[in-house]
This record gives C-alpha cells, structure tokens and sequence, in this order.
C-alpha cells in the first residue's frame, strides 16, 4: 500500500473523523491482521492529545472456531468485566471516544449454524446495550471506518492474486474515502457542507412522508416519525465536538415512524448478515411491520435476521444515497455494509437514532417510541437503491416535492 496515503488515511480519520480531542480517552478497535493501521491511529491520538489510546484486537479466525466449537450457553454468558471495560473509559471525567476499523471476510461464518449465530450476537448486543448507547445518542464521538482483508479482497476481486487483491482494495478505499486527492481535510469539508444544505433542505419542507418507486417493482411509502430530523456527514456529540461517524458516508438520513411503512421493496445488493450473504431478496411492509419476504439466497437467514426481537421487522432508518456516489461509481460491490451502504439509498431493520428525533438524547426509549423511533437489538443497513430510483416527499402541508430523480437528487 502507499504508505503516504496510509498515514493521510489514519490522520484523517482520527483528528477529523473522531475528532478526539485532548485529554480524552480514545479506544480503537482493530484486526489482529491489521497492526500497522491501529499504530498509525494510536500515533495520530497521541498527536491529537488523547490521554491513552487503548487498543482492542479482534480476531475473526478465533471468533470462527469459538462459535463452531464453543456452547451456545458459554458464548451467551458475558462476564460484567467486558461491559465495565468500556464503561469505565467513557465515565471517565476526561471522557472518550471510540474508533471501529473493520476488515472483515463476508462469508467469515458461512456454514455455521444461522441460528446459533444469531442467538449469540443478540445475547452480546444486549449486554453492551449500556455502551451501544453511548454511540447511537452520539454522547461520545465514534466513527466506524474498513481497510483490506484477505478474505475480504478474495472475495470483491474473485481469481486475482491475494497479495494484488489487496493492493487494490486499498486503492479503492483511498479513492472513495477522498484520500487520493492529496488534502482529505479539505475534500472533506467541502464534501460535509455540501451534504449539510441536503440535510437543511429536507428539514425545512416539514415532511410527513415519503415514497420510493424503482422499475424493479420497488413502492414503498414511508411514514416519518414525530419531531424527527434530518441528519448528515457530520454529527455533533455531547461535547459539543464534531465528528463524522461512517468514513466514508454519503447519506443524508432519518427516522421512519415504526407504524407507518406500507408497501414493497427489492433488494439491489446482497448483504453480509452475521457473516454469510442474502442476495436477492424482497421484504413487504403493512403498517411498519414485514408481512412477506423472500430471497434468492439464504432467505432462512433474512427470516433470523426479521426475527431477532419483536422489533426486527420494522425499521428504524431511511436514509438517501446518490446513484453518483464515488462507492457506486466504482462499479464494485463491496460486500461490505459502510461501503455499500454508500453505493445505495437503504433502509435498517431495527432500531432508529435518538438523534433523529429533535431532542431525542434526552427522551427515554419510551418517549422516543410514543414518536414512532423503533427500538430493538439490531441495527442492520439494507441497500434499496437503484439507478432509475424516483423519491417524491410530501409535506404536512399537503405540498408534494420531488427529491430524487432517476437516482439523483433534484435539488
């Protein structure tokens, strides 16, 4: 890899993307593949003031032979040290932030029983429910950003060489995420303000709801909830620090109401869930609820997926993704959510930000639901998009606007 670029990359990210600021307590999350990136964001913490930098190493082969070979009931049974090990940085006076870097294989689990996949993240999401809410009120400043994996290159570059597989996934991870351009920072700024008039304009037309049609046979009509708001590029945290949560991100997005969702929706890329692929795959709303869904593949694991919790079919995020996104003009799947998530207008199953509801940081979960915000376990991106995709908004004064056009946004 370009070594410059790297440490551009990991400059960026930390300093701009979490944004950490002096004397915070800054944890980092990273691949046991991938030490010499979590050095440079260490090094860049250290530059930034962080008070320490605490690195927390996954390891995805591990994680494979543990759910293979260990019991369901083991794996569900977290011990209070793993929960406290977070909270202990973030209730620290000098605070913290966190940085995810994920690299993972997409089919890093296939074969394995869904089901016990499944039970296991949801037991685990649960117990670090307390410090999930740190992230999704944005009382801390996050970001959430990929490199390169083996598995991962394999399987966006098919029949090609690993070691160029490689290379060439992080040219395109440069390319996308602005780096290649020499001044992320400034690139970015001017990315962030153009995506902030977006977000500005949606909030002031006061929408009631809107409707996504595609050739595809996509129509789906989507309620907004009560006092919601538009979000995007960047978000503030409590602290009053800036910080841009998915690098890269090019969505504008916000909270549906959990019981106002009616119609159809197709799938227009496959998703990695709990690492195996659903590809092809449809679901149909009634009242904010699935009553039908299908896929072409693994559509056993999208009936998991909707059944995690009473709340996993529903959803809690509509968010709009040009079609000229640099990750769709890459003409690359990713198999990768942040990255194509940002290919594609999606939708989550799952839970909605608080942040998306004016306000909502300080509402409890059932406030925020009497709004209409959804609440469970999960939190999963899903890519609807497509290139001729028409979004039309209507306003509560009854005025219809037009907000996407053949995949663009019209204004």
């Amino acid at each position: 890899m370009d070594q410059t670029y790297l440490q551009l990359y990991a400059d960026f990210i930390v300093k701009v993307g979490v944004n950490v600021r002096p004397r915070q307590n800054f944890i980092i999350r990273c691949p046991v593949t991938m030490p010499e990136f979590a050095h440079a964001c260490a090094k860049a913490g250290y530059e930034a003031g962080a008070k320490e930098v605490v690195v927390r190493w996954e390891d995805e082969r591990l994680a494979r032979i543990q759910m293979e070979q260990g019991k369901e009931e083991d794996l569900c049974a977290l011990k209070p040290y793993q929960l406290r090990s977070y909270l202990d940085y973030a209730e620290d006076p000098d605070g913290c932030c966190t940085l995810a870097i994920h690299a993972s294989d997409p089919e890093a689990f296939a074969g394995l029983d869904s089901g016990k996949l499944n039970r296991v993240n949801l037991a685990r999401r649960t117990f670090l429910k307390p410090w999930q809410e740190y992230t999704m009120n944005d009382r801390i400043q996050w970001c959430v950003v990929a490199v390169p994996a083996p598995g991962w290159a394999a399987k966006v570059f098919p029949g090609m060489p690993v070691d160029q597989a490689m290379e060439k996934l992080w040219q395109l991870i440069f390319e996308v995420c602005r780096v290649t351009t020499g001044d992320p920072v400034a690139a970015w700024k001017e990315h962030v303000a153009r995506t902030k008039a977006r977000r500005d304009q949606l909030n002031a037309w006061d929408l009631d709801r809107v409707r996504l049609q595609s050739a595809n046979g996509t129509d789906l009509t989507i309620g907004l909830a009560e006092d919601c708001t538009w979000e995007g590029a960047s978000s503030l945290a409590e602290n009053g620090a800036e910080f841009i949560a998915n690098v890269p991100t090019e969505e504008v997005f916000c909270a549906p109401h959990r019981d106002r969702v009616d119609g159809i929706v197709y799938g227009t890329k496959p998703y990695a869930y709990n690492g195996q692929l659903i590809e092809g795959w449809h679901v149909t709303f009634k009242d904010g609820k699935v009553v039908e869904h299908g896929a072409e593949k693994n559509t056993d694991l999208l009936q998991k997926l909707l059944t995690t919790d009473e709340n996993a079919d529903r959803i809690g995020e509509i968010a709009f993704v040009p079609a000229s996104s640099p990750i769709n003009r890459s003409g690359v799947l990713f198999f990768n959510t942040l990255f194509d998530e940002n290919a594609a207008c999606h939708i989550a199953f799952g839970a909605g930000y608080p942040t998306n509801i004016k306000g909502g940081a300080k509402l409890t979960r059932a406030q925020l639901m009497e709004k209409g915000l959804n609440d469970s376990a999960i939190h999963e991106d899903v890519m609807i998009g497509a290139p001729d995709t028409r979004i039309t908004g209507v306003r509560k004064n009854g005025e219809e606007v037009v907000i996407f056009e053949n995949g663009e946004w019209a204004f």
